[in-house]
């Protein structure tokens, strides 16, 4: 059974920086697309960012383009996201997600917390005023 474990979360000023981490275990994830979702106190989980299985494609939320980049390592069954420009808003509980979905059914739900049957426990990202 594949689980995934993110690290990387820290405190941190704004218009700092921070690159998360989600390593698989157990399973490979060559054949998954993954993706970052994060959840702020009282709020629902919300997407980031997605990125295919063969990494040719990504995927942003608005107020992450430009800031943020996912990508991913499947050698090394890694999955990253790299946080620029930090603003107090990003503070969250970020997740690493995996599916076994692919191609338009992809690329239609992308966003949807349901098209991802893996989750990791999630890592605390607060940035500082």
């Amino acid at each position: 059974q594949l689980m995934l474990v993110e690290s990387g979360g820290a405190l941190v000023p704004a218009g700092g920086s921070l690159r998360l981490s989600c390593a698989a275990t157990s399973a490979s994830i060559n054949h998954l697309a993954m993706a970052w979702f994060r959840q702020a106190p009282g709020t629902e989980r919300k997407f980031v960012a997605a990125i295919t299985m063969n990494g040719e494609s990504t995927y942003y939320e608005e107020s992450a383009k430009g800031r943020f980049t996912i990508s991913r390592d499947n050698a090394m069954g890694t999955g990253y996201l790299q946080m620029n420009s930090l603003k107090t808003e990003d503070t969250a509980a970020y997740y690493c997600a995996a599916s076994s979905i692919f191609g338009s059914q992809f690329t239609d739900n992308y966003a949807d917390l349901r098209t991802y049957e893996y989750w990791g426990q999630g890592t605390q990202v607060t940035v500082a005023s």
